[in-house]
């Protein structure tokens, strides 16, 4: 079954797109830093991660990232982010269950493009937020 596909008209200022969770695992850990080089030992190496004073191993920021970013593209499609802006605000650590939240914030007309902008979020199960940010995204318009 194909996903269905976003127009701009249907998109209301204030909605928020399904939210997406998961437990983020130290196996996560050990396979992004496979995929994205990112070998620094805070990520992977328990004894070092505890004698530089950390509680454990931590998620690799972009990882972090990179979850946000697929809750976005499953909301507004694959391809239509135009921007994507976010900051570090927290580590995120095995075990926690870390779910997006996306909201629309503003429709315009540019250029005879459609675009929606968009806040959002990664947080733990106690709201702690990870990351912060914002987005852009071109949506087809039914007209």
């Amino acid at each position: 079954m194909g996903e269905e596909k976003l127009y701009f008209e249907d998109v209301k200022e204030g909605a928020e797109a399904p939210v997406k969770s998961h437990t983020l695992t130290r196996t996560d850990l050990v396979r992004y830093a496979g995929a994205s080089g990112d070998y620094n030992p805070m990520h992977h190496d328990e004894v070092i991660a505890t004698a530089s004073g950390q509680p454990s191993v931590f998620g690799h920021g972009m990882f972090s990232m990179g979850l946000l970013g697929t809750a976005l593209t499953d909301f507004v499609g694959a391809g239509n982010v135009v921007r994507y802006r976010v900051r570090f605000s927290r580590q995120t650590w095995p075990g926690e269950e870390l779910s997006t939240k996306i909201v629309v914030t503003a429709k315009r007309e540019d250029g005879g493009r459609h675009l929606v902008d968009l806040e959002c979020s990664l947080a733990n199960g106690d709201g702690e937020v990870k990351v912060v940010g914002e987005a852009t995204a071109v949506l087809p318009s039914r007209s």
